[in-house]
């Protein structure tokens, strides 16, 4: 079981780092400002699971649950709307401060726009989050997902009115496809991986991101010892590590990314650590579909390469217990419905701190009844029958990984 966890660290850098300032205090403010705009923003609960905390052997478990997050039972909007307001300023010679959601969505700004179609790859949360505000600004919306995808997540972004279908393809092959429709047919492709010639919009979406960091700052009453965060492509892992690491600079928590071991493309990046990216192709095949990208963005990279401390490739089976766990916390806490991307850094941490044989893991991330622990459910049940089968059927547990 123990072979099946493995941790890279990063001894902290000196001396010039990434520049950090689109990820400030004062740009999370702006950000926060325009999802404020929103009629349905609220700010998302963060939760505290303090007994839980104590079965696990920690002082204190903090979870911001983005499950309520505009209805759309998962973070990834704040992401997409943000880029897609910034792109609309930056269309109309404006600044995304004047661009409030209610003037965003008029007619006056719709006629200056004319028609326009945002295009996108996803495996479900951010096609939702592009489609709704696609659909919010009475313009088109197409998304691509990649093989496999949920047929629930897929009927929930053809809901908002998008052209949306499941491909024969994995993510990263469908988001070339979407970028190659986006060339062809003068669409805007709204993505949060970036390469040469496509870095606005996805320092957008990682701003965008910015809101759920800001809000927790705000909910904590102190610093955290310890952030862990799940990582995709790591554009909400380098925009959440981005703003605490603005915030607090060389005095911020231990930070630590954690990914599925069949999408571990950050994981190996850093552990190469020789300049480069380095992917995972194929299907990946991992219960956390929000987490399956194969090619991690130049941008989320820069900013964890500089600022992350440790990199953790995990199997499935922590992030169902995760799953589990937050379900059916100790007696006390709130509940968390947490789907199987949102739960991977939980359930790592849980099995880390419980699994003696990963004991000396737990002493490399400095995990014992002293830390003070923060993490971000990203998504709820966006995929019901899943999230059943594992919490109420017992798929994907440690003692039958995989099954």
């Amino acid at each position: 079981m123990k072979q099946e966890f493995k941790l890279v660290q990063m001894p902290r850098k000196d001396g010039t780092k990434f520049n950090l300032d689109f990820l400030s205090m004062e740009a999370a403010k702006k950000v926060q400002g325009f999802h404020a705009s929103f009629p349905v923003y609220d700010k998302t609960p963060l939760v505290h699971l303090n007994e839980t905390a104590k079965e696990l052997g920690l002082k204190a478990v903090y979870v911001k649950d983005e499950s309520y997050r505009f209805g759309l039972n998962a973070f990834k909007v704040l992401g997409g709307s943000y880029a897609i307001g910034s792109f609309l300023a930056n269309r109309l010679g404006m600044s995304i401060t004047d661009l409030p959601y209610e003037k965003m969505v008029s007619g006056e700004v719709r006629k200056r726009l004319g028609d326009i179609t945002f295009i996108t790859a996803t495996d479900g949360n951010h096609g939702r989050g592009v489609a709704w505000t696609a659909n919010q600004l009475k313009q088109k919306a197409v998304v691509y997902m990649p093989k496999g995808s949920s047929r629930e997540r897929l009927d929930n972004i053809r809901r908002e009115g998008a052209d949306a279908s499941i491909t024969d393809l994995n993510y990263d092959e469908a988001v070339r496809l979407a970028n190659a429709q986006a060339n062809q047919k003068g669409w805007v492709m709204v993505q949060d991986t970036a390469w040469e010639g496509y870095e606005d919009i996805p320092a957008w979406i990682m701003q965008g991101y910015g809101t759920m960091g800001y809000e927790a700052y705000e909910q904590l009453e102190k610093k955290p010892t310890h952030i862990f965060l799940q990582a995709g492509v790591g554009s909400m892992a380098g925009a959440v590590a981005g703003f605490f690491s603005s915030v607090y600079g060389d005095d911020r928590p231990i930070i630590t990314i954690v990914e599925p071991d069949k999408a571990d493309c950050v994981y190996r990046t850093a552990k190469a650590n020789d300049g480069r990216l380095h992917f995972v192709t194929g299907e990946m095949n991992t219960i956390m579909a929000g987490l399956a990208c194969g090619e991690p963005c130049s941008i989320g990279w820069e900013v964890l390469r500089d600022y992350a401390d440790n990199f953790i490739s995990c199997p499935d089976y922590a992030a169902a217990k995760g799953m589990r766990i937050l379900g059916s916390p100790s007696k006390g806490d709130t509940r968390v419905i947490s789907g199987e991307s949102g739960a991977a850094a939980f359930g790592c941490v849980a099995e880390i701190m419980t699994n003696p044989e990963l004991g000396e893991m737990k002493k490399q991330l400095k995990l014992d009844e002293n830390s003070e622990v923060l993490f971000f459910s990203t998504e709820g049940d966006t995929d019901r029958k899943s999230y059943r089968e594992i919490v109420w059927d017992g798929k994907y547990t440690s003692i039958t990984p995989g099954k």
